[in-house]
């Protein structure tokens, strides 16, 4: 219920982030734009998930990355960011936005709707998820049937950047759901 509220409230704020920037715009020229972006980009992301299963499971398991999470809350923590946070909160699309969402998650019913069709989507995700990595682990053992892709291969695991990219990326939650596929083609 919580989490339904939450994606309720997150919407809330997309429907205020409105401004663009031009494309020759550069991240670290100026902080308050880059907070600015920072929450278009997670709304913009947070709404993708509602429509999208498998970017939701995917949403759902990178908040349990103690990393990641770490990284959102000192993100969230900088003066630019709450400063960006406070005067979209204070638009009146937010406001309004803000009041449906609460009305809804008020009414016990609607309440209930919500949050099934919200796990039924993360189960959807979850199944997406899966059948994805497993397709994906598939496609590679088909690939290193090819002489050409297994010495490729090899030298690439000689080389020492790529040791410590794939170090890193053991460590990614998305990663860690081609390893859970792989252990359910194994058995």
């Amino acid at each position: 219920m919580k989490f339904v509220k939450s994606v309720l409230s997150v919407g809330a704020v997309l429907l205020s982030a409105n401004v663009a920037f031009g494309k020759d715009y550069k991240r670290g020229d100026n902080k308050m734009k880059d907070a600015e972006l920072d929450i278009q980009n997670a709304m913009a992301g947070m709404a993708q998930a509602g429509q999208d299963p498998a970017m939701l499971a995917q949403l759902m398991e990178d908040m349990k990355d103690p990393v990641l999470m770490r990284e959102a809350q000192e993100m969230m923590n900088t003066p630019e960011f709450k400063k960006q946070m406070k005067k979209m909160q204070s638009s009146k699309e937010f406001k309004d936005a803000s009041k449906k969402a609460t009305d809804m998650m008020s009414d016990p019913g609607t309440a209930a709707k919500l949050t099934a069709k919200m796990e039924h989507m993360v189960q959807r995700g979850q199944d997406s998820l899966k059948k994805g990595a497993a397709n994906s682990m598939k496609d590679a053992f088909d690939a290193f049937q090819d002489p050409d892709v297994m010495a490729e291969a090899a030298q690439m695991m000689r080389d020492p950047d790529f040791k410590k990219n794939m170090a890193n990326m053991a460590k990614d939650p998305a990663f860690k759901n081609y390893i859970a596929a792989m252990q359910d083609m194994m058995q």
